[in-house]
């Protein structure tokens, strides 16, 4: 049947060829994009024009329009950005973000390629030893008063002789599977249960309201992620790539390096980007381990709405300066990301 002597209805509703849409259907796919850009657009609108008002066009509002319905005013920037102090956490949220975050996916992806590429035999008698080493670590120095670096260095000596002598000796062990999920679920645990044991290692060590404290904290907590999302990028390497380079002379860490990192490259950056969100957006854990000289974005923006009350001009300042990085690094980082996320979804 030709185009002309279709009826209205089926011009309507069926498509004219098979990679073609409908023109109902299309429609009604672009009024629902339509409708969702608003919905993730508006807000971020309404924060940004808030942020060029003062009390009175928050309070007698709503205004919508810049020069139109109110005249923005830069008070609300000057404000935050110059009298409050604001570049000193801005500074630390920076740094501890980027450098854990690079921290995470570096150590993270080493973990996951060598659960993918190497079995593991893990003693329990070795895990057990070594649990009791450390709380034996952390009651001495906490109970006792003992120097850390000498609980430390005798649990060391301790665990290598247990290794070289009695563990050698047994059989029971676990493989990478448990060990996976071993390493998830450090994740799935609620970060409340460990904030009081992290406060007590670091203010043993004098190294609260540090930003090497947080870096460490957010290194380890973000890890289970990096390892969790990344193992299946590496799994969808072709294994003959790598056997070919060893067989050339390449070591294990050239191999990772030059043949496999370059593969994933997509997915890793998929995977920083998301690592970087979280440590970005880390409240609880800065609240504890922070104070003066490391606070961070997010514990500014509730200490500002605690003691001044909810003004919202100048949290719309905060929001805006915490949004603007995470959106540059997703538009600029989008292309990868899109590849990324489609990394190891199908698997034949």
């Amino acid at each position: 049947m030709t185009a002309e002597n279709r009826t209205l209805f089926r011009r309507l509703f069926e498509p004219a060829s098979v990679d073609s849409q409908a023109p109902a259907a299309q429609v009604i796919t672009y009024a629902l994009l339509i409708l969702w850009s608003l919905v993730v657009l508006v807000p971020l609108y309404w924060v940004l024009i808030t942020s060029f008002k003062g009390a009175g066009e928050v309070d007698n509002g709503p205004f919508y329009i810049p020069f139109v319905d109110f005249t923005p005013s830069l008070d609300a920037w000057n404000f935050m950005l110059l009298e409050n102090n604001t570049l000193g956490p801005y500074l630390n949220s920076v740094v501890v973000a980027l450098v854990s975050t690079v921290l995470a996916v570096l150590i993270g992806s080493l973990a996951a390629y060598a659960l993918v590429r190497i079995r593991f035999q893990v003693k329990l008698a070795g895990v057990a030893i070594f649990l009791v080493l450390l709380a034996a670590v952390i009651g001495a120095v906490a109970s006792f008063g003992i120097a850390w670096e000498l609980a430390v260095g005798v649990a060391l000596a301790l665990f290598v002789i247990a290794l070289l002598t009695l563990v050698r000796r047994t059989r029971l062990a676990v493989g990478n599977n448990d060990v996976e999920f071993w390493i998830i679920s450090n994740r799935i645990m609620p970060p409340i249960v460990a904030v009081l044991p992290i406060y007590v290692m670091f203010q043993q060590l004098r190294l609260l309201d540090t930003q090497v404290a947080l870096i460490a904290t957010y290194t380890a907590v973000n890890l289970p992620i990096v390892v969790w999302l990344t193992r299946d990028f590496f799994a969808a390497i072709p294994l003959d790539l790598e056997e070919s380079a060893e067989i050339d002379g390449a070591s294990k860490f050239r191999v990772f390096f030059t043949i496999a990192l370059p593969l994933v490259r997509s997915g890793l950056v998929a995977t920083f980007l998301l690592v970087l969100i979280l440590a970005w957006n880390e409240y609880l854990l800065a609240l504890f381990l922070s104070n003066a000289k490391a606070q961070t974005m997010p514990v500014l923006v509730s200490a500002q709405n605690t003691t001044r009350g909810p003004q919202w001009w100048n949290m719309s300042v905060l929001i805006v300066v915490m949004i603007a990085p995470v959106v540059l690094i997703s538009t600029i980082l989008q292309r990868h990301i899109a590849r990324g996320l489609l990394v190891g979804a199908v698997k034949g």
